[in-house]
């Protein structure tokens, strides 16, 4: 989704400041981000949290961006360029979630905030302080317009186990009653041939539902459908509208997952675009 101007050139339609961490790897993170929200149609704009040395196989070093340095990019982009969404993803400590929350409420009152609660990278890599947890349900998740967490990320937030769809429920609900318009629980990590996601409000709880692809090219995930839906939502889609086209757009990426690397490779976030000769 794009404006085009008289000159007959596409302009982005949708501004969405990223807050997260890099991935050398180009999977996940800022790169990921940065990659569905312009694919999308949306200007993409970056307040890198944490820097990481990762590739397919897994994450091998990480080093956190200094707070005030955090700080001074939101701050630099909000006050010049602005936002019509913000979204989150790894924050790694509680020191820079403190931060992101002080300046949102300083500098983007009013602007819906997509948290995607990263805790551990594909390989396992914890990717979340222990103090940042609390941190992460006081400070950020109770002004979210939405929250995306899989099912490890729920079990954490909500302090409930998940086996079922139901309990994907009641943890999603646990959530809620932290303070965020929705939660959107996704069931990437439960067994079976489809994958549901239950996207809760305070008014009704909808099941999306996609096919599964056996697959291990599935790193950043989490990181494109949370940038994707937080593109819909700058580019004036309703929030159920916004979720099943970021499910779609990260099915096909699966689905068409250019297989690099030797674990976990990325996906082709490059399927809405046309093909080059």
């Amino acid at each position: 989704m794009t404006d085009t101007h008289d000159d007959g050139m596409a302009r982005p339609k949708g501004r969405v400041l990223i807050v997260a961490g890099s991935d050398s790897g180009g999977g996940a993170g800022i790169q990921a981000d940065i990659k569905a929200v312009t694919v999308l149609g949306g200007y993409a704009m970056t307040a890198i949290a944490a820097l990481t040395a990762q590739n397919t196989e897994g994450v091998f070093g990480i080093h956190a961006v200094p707070p005030e340095f955090v700080r001074q990019q939101m701050t630099l982009v909000l006050d010049d360029i602005g936002a019509d969404v913000v979204k989150t993803g790894m924050l790694l400590n509680a020191g820079i979630i403190e931060v992101v929350a002080q300046e949102l409420a300083a500098r983007a009152h009013g602007v819906p905030l997509v948290v995607d609660p990263v805790m551990v990278a594909k390989g396992g890599a914890g990717l979340l302080a222990d103090d940042a947890v609390e941190a992460l349900r006081t400070l950020l998740i109770p002004h979210a317009a939405l929250v995306t967490p899989n099912v490890p990320e729920a079990e954490l937030l909500s302090g409930r186990t998940i086996e079922t769809e139901d309990d994907m429920r009641a943890a999603g609900e646990a959530i809620l009653a932290l303070g965020p318009n929705a939660v959107l629980v996704k069931g990437g990590h439960r067994p079976g041939s489809v994958v549901n996601d239950v996207l809760l409000t305070r008014e009704q709880a909808i099941t999306i539902t996609g096919p599964r692809f056996d697959t291990i090219h599935t790193h950043g995930t989490g990181c494109t459908l949370a940038s994707a839906i937080a593109t819909g939502l700058a580019q004036g889609l309703t929030l159920h509208g916004a979720c099943e086209r970021a499910r779609r757009f990260v099915e096909e990426a699966i689905r068409t997952a250019p297989r690099l690397g030797r674990g976990h490779g990325p996906l082709n976030h490059l399927w809405v675009l046309p093909r080059q000769a």
